[in-house]
């Protein structure tokens, strides 16, 4: 052959070599389920006379006996692992070589080689990394959940491929849902949230079926809502007293005693906790403006109905609690005054429970509300106040014996009055009517009084002071008819009378008051013996 010959087929097959070029990414890494595309562009000069099929082949494949991964070459049987899911995008005429897989498998990864005609570009090869799929659904909440309007929540997959198999949404939740619109990369959930899903999980999982991998994601709800539930409980020092109490419950608790009331709601956002006796009103002060209310000594201030309020944006609820205030039994010392010719003697008490009142006179017992000819008795009551009155007509004889009893579950007491003849009649004098403290009676005897009392009890109290009771004349001053008249008389309802006070049960010694008891002026005054007897207070 001649030289010039071999010259141009050397030269010529040099040309062809450096004329197969390729540019192509060389590696690149994937996510499990997703799509990649693989960006590719050929040269060769002598591209008219070429064959027009493009072809990918895995690494290590026989090009004449292995089917390609991928072809444009029509009716051309493909390997089975990649057959629907690779494609070459590109143009022959461009001289774009591109591949585009989708839903890639973690079988797929592995080194890739370009093949134009009968050329293989060997020396330039692609690789991929399939990697397990981390990548987690977008959860959309528009706004803010609230009790009882229903919202609706995107679950999505953005950065999922168009091509393929369409990705399965399902969702879990414990609050009323109901599916609604769907789409390739996103599903939507119509929620109707309530307070008692506050804080409850919600979770969209998608199931990528080409693959076999489900990917999920969980919220946790935030509902708002007004304040429920609202509860009262109650401590006495550092232990739990009544539990919880729930509304319009009512509570006795002994007069002085220490109380705390703790106010509890369950609302989102909290609720402001605030304290009022009585109903609230719109412009009312609260007692205080903490969940807390603190009774360091209860008595009839605190009785009553207390009331905690509960508030947030979305409403308010409150709860009443009746407070019930136990006073233990008193009897007040009883005052008497004349009206006319007859006698007037005022009984009252005090306690919770009421008590019931009734007289003795002598032997007799008189209660209720009764009369004859010779006393008419009076009796009435309020709350924890019992008042009862005794009126005596016409002539009281020598030695006349009276008491007032005061009785109910917490026990009894009486206080007893003995009324004597005066050993010298005088048109004026002045007196005492009531109980009298020991501090006190050296004073009152020395104003010639002729009543007689004595306070017994068998418990300890202080002994508190007396309060005077003036007597001026009335009428005829022959006829011995003296009208008395107290600071403050019994009312028909509480409180009791100024100058009575509760018969102390620290009175053991005898005590002694003296009235003059005059009598008319037309009855000759004989031997007058005055006798000293004693008034009693027991129970």
């Amino acid at each position: 052959m001649p030289l010039w010959l071999l010259l141009m087929l050397w030269i010529g097959s040099v040309a062809q070599v450096l004329s197969y070029k390729l540019k192509l990414q060389k590696s690149m890494t994937v996510q499990e389920g997703l799509c990649v595309h693989v960006p590719c562009e050929f040269y060769y000069p002598w591209l008219s006379f070429m064959s027009p099929y493009m072809s990918w082949f895995q690494k290590g494949a026989d090009v004449n006996q292995d089917p390609p991964v991928a072809t444009n070459k029509p009716n051309q049987k493909l390997h089975e692992r990649t057959q629907g899911r690779f494609f070459i995008r590109g143009d022959l005429q461009t001289g774009n070589c591109s591949l585009d897989i989708t839903e890639v498998h973690k079988g797929d990864s592995g080194t890739y080689f370009f093949q134009l005609g009968t050329y293989s570009y060997l020396d330039t090869m692609f690789s991929l990394n399939v990697t397990a799929l981390t990548h987690t659904p977008h959860i959309i909440i528009p706004g803010t959940l609230e009790s009882g309007h229903p919202r609706n929540l995107t679950c999505s997959v953005p950065w999922a491929c168009e091509q393929g198999t369409s990705p399965i949404f399902s969702w879990t939740s414990a609050a009323l849902t109901s599916l609604g619109t769907r789409t390739h990369f996103s599903s939507v959930l119509t929620l109707t949230p309530r307070p008692q899903d506050h804080g409850t999980n919600l979770t969209c999982q998608v199931y990528f079926p080409a693959v076999g991998v489900m990917v999920e994601r969980t919220v946790q709800l935030n509902v708002t809502y007004a304040p429920q539930n609202t509860a009262i409980r109650i401590f006495q020092g550092s232990r739990i007293a009544l539990g919880t109490l729930q509304n319009t419950s009512s509570v006795l608790i002994s007069e002085g005693q220490a109380l705390q009331l703790l106010c509890v709601t369950d609302s989102n956002p909290p609720a402001e906790l605030s304290w009022f006796q009585g109903s609230p009103t719109w412009k009312a002060t609260p007692l205080c403006r903490s969940p807390i209310l603190d009774l360091s000594q209860v008595g009839a201030v605190e009785e009553g109905d207390l009331i905690c309020q509960a508030q947030n944006p979305l409403g308010s609820q409150h709860i009443s609690l009746h407070l019930s205030v136990v006073y233990p039994l008193q009897l007040f010392s009883p005052s008497c005054s004349w009206e006319g010719e007859g006698l007037r003697c005022n009984c009252s008490s005090r306690a919770q429970w009421a008590p019931t009142l009734r007289w003795r006179l002598g032997e007799e017992l008189l209660e209720g509300n009764h009369s004859n000819t010779s006393w008419t008795v009076t009796s009435s009551s309020a709350g924890p106040w019992a008042n009862s009155s005794l009126s005596l007509s016409g002539l009281l004889s020598s030695g006349l014996r009276l008491s007032c009893e005061a009785q109910n579950a917490q026990g009894k007491q009486s206080a007893a009055v003995l009324l004597l003849p005066a050993d010298k009649p005088e048109p004026r004098t002045s007196g005492v009517i009531g109980a009298v403290a020991g501090a006190g009676t050296m004073a009152l005897l020395s104003l010639c009084l002729c009543l007689i009392f004595r306070v017994k009890t068998g418990r300890k109290k202080a002994v508190q002071p007396v309060q005077s009771t003036d007597m001026s004349p009335a009428g005829n001053s022959g006829s011995g008819a003296y009208q008395y008249q107290s600071s403050t008389d019994i009312p028909a309802a509480p409180p009791p009378p100024a100058e009575a006070r509760p018969i102390s049960e620290e009175e053991q010694e005898l005590h002694y008051a003296l009235l003059r008891f005059p009598k008319p002026k037309y009855q000759e005054q004989k031997d007058i013996h005055t006798e000293y007897s004693e008034i009693k207070t027991h129970k």
